[in-house]
């Protein structure tokens, strides 16, 4: 993320940015739900040279990827010499916890 780019202030933000913080010259690939999500310059770099559709959220670039089909735009960015860090939800989701642990693991 820029130095001008705010992310909203949310728990799930704030769980993003920790990691992100942690790898910063990594596009970090954010699992939510059945997608890895990307954030900010990470969506903007990634959709540049994966050809997606770059889209906002409170003002936020983003743009994602199907987890089950991760691996074939893994293989791009790497090959396009970029680093990469994933964020995978270390617990199943379930209606008594709203925030669901999520730590990289690779």
């Amino acid at each position: 993320m820029s130095s001008t780019e705010a992310l909203p202030d949310t728990p799930v933000m704030r769980q993003y940015q920790e990691l992100k913080a942690q790898h910063p010259q990594a596009l970090m690939f954010f699992r939510l739900g059945d997608f890895y999500e990307l954030f900010g310059e990470d969506a903007r770099d990634a959709s540049t040279i994966l050809g997606l559709v770059l889209t906002q959220r409170q003002g936020v670039p983003m743009c994602g990827v199907p987890f089950h089909n991760a691996q074939n735009y893994l293989a791009r960015l790497l090959r396009a010499g970029r680093k990469i860090a994933i964020a995978e939800q270390l617990e199943a989701p379930s209606k008594d916890k709203k925030l669901v642990s999520r730590g990289v693991i690779r």
